[in-house]
């Protein structure tokens, strides 16, 4: 009855994988991981390098063993399994699990490994979608969403303000700092304000390794869940990774964490939301902002008349900055970049700082 409680079907238990081959802390330190994570709900599967407690198919290296993992996922025999250094195809990212210093909170990172796309704002657009996608397969209902305060940022709400008023269905968090906002402040990341934060892969990357590793001195990753699921538009296959510097207690909970988004089915999760976002006009947002991108990198502009630039503009996104200044230009306001206490700034004449944010708000450069 526990199991039908906790998987809400009847049937023989689930299986999770592990890969015991690749880790910079040996064999010993993944099957202690494994150990940590024996219950009686789901059964955990050694593929590479055995172990008497556990069932095992042997391999004699990386290759083999994903080989082993990728068949015996396809086949059903295991529902999930958890891996290190494994190549996902283009579209998919995975989405990092923590646990923040500051308040003990659990906090997903939207993502860590992979490339949801080549385009660095693109790819976070999805990444929050694989993100609220894996909150809702761990049981978050209604998941929060915030945004890293890094190159990008503003582009990402402006494109997510417009999808969720084209319909998409999904909550902002607002940052904890006095100026709010959806946009996260480094100490949002340490208080865990939101239940998802939307980052590009390579950031996440870091800010796992931060998270799991800061009281260790980087070479022994103790804390959180690893970097987590891989999840796609539409892919099916449950592979998690490790960092092949993750310890026994993140192992463990990778192992958890596989089994939940199992039982939770994130990869049709992650098809459902990816189709909900798409009919609230995903695919025509984000068209509309290569096009955007081509139009401007080949416009030419000239500067108006130089002028003292003291009043400050902030909300444009360190990538617009640029064309936030043509923009002005070519409406006869002479503007400058910079770079505030907040992030970036375009700077303008005092007397005309009211006419300039209209500019930007028509042309979409500023919320």
């Amino acid at each position: 009855m526990a199991l039908v409680t906790e998987t809400k079907k009847f049937g023989k238990k689930l299986k999770v994988g592990l890969t015991t081959l690749g880790s910079e802390h040996g064999f010993e330190n993944l099957v202690q991981g494994a150990i940590l994570a024996k219950n009686p709900v789901f059964d955990i599967v050694l593929i590479g390098k055995g172990h008497e407690d556990f069932e095992s198919y042997e391999a004699k290296d990386e290759d083999e063993a994903h080989k082993i993992m990728e068949d015996l996922l396809d086949k059903g025999e295991i529902a999930s399994c958890v891996t290190m250094h494994y190549n996902f195809p283009i579209g998919v990212s995975t989405v990092g699990r923590v646990v923040t210093p500051s308040r003990g909170k659990e906090m997903l990172l939207a993502t860590t490994t992979g490339t949801s796309s080549t385009n660095r704002v693109e790819g976070m657009i999805k990444n929050t979608i694989y993100g609220i996608a894996t909150a809702k397969s761990l049981g978050i209902e209604k998941p929060t969403v915030g945004i890293a305060n890094i190159e990008g940022a503003r582009q990402v709400e402006k494109i997510l303000i417009e999808l969720k008023e084209s319909g998409y269905d999904f909550e902002f968090a607002t940052s904890q700092r006095a100026d709010g906002g959806a946009v996260m402040r480094g100490n949002d990341l340490l208080m865990a304000t939101p239940d998802v934060m939307v980052v590009d892969s390579l950031t996440g990357n870091l800010f796992m390794k931060v998270f799991s590793a800061f009281n260790t001195g980087g070479d022994y990753e103790a804390q959180g869940y690893g970097y987590g699921p891989g999840v796609g538009e539409d892919y099916d296959r449950r592979i998690l990774i490790l960092s092949r510097a993750s310890g026994a207690p993140v192992v463990a909970n990778s192992l958890k964490y596989a089994y939940e988004i199992a039982v939770g089915e994130v990869n049709e999760l992650a098809r459902k939301e990816y189709g909900k976002a798409k009919e609230a006009n995903l695919d025509a947002l984000l068209n509309k902002l290569k096009e955007k991108k081509e139009t401007s990198q080949s416009e030419e502009v000239k500067a108006p008349e130089k002028e003292i630039v003291t009043a400050q503009i902030a909300g444009v996104d360190i990538m617009d900055l640029e064309d936030a200044t043509k923009e002005l230009w070519k409406r006869g306001i002479y503007a400058e970049s910079g770079m505030g206490c907040t992030g970036p700034i375009v700077l303008v004449n005092t007397d005309k700082k009211l006419q300039a944010e209209e500019v930007l708000k028509e042309v979409g450069l500023l919320s």
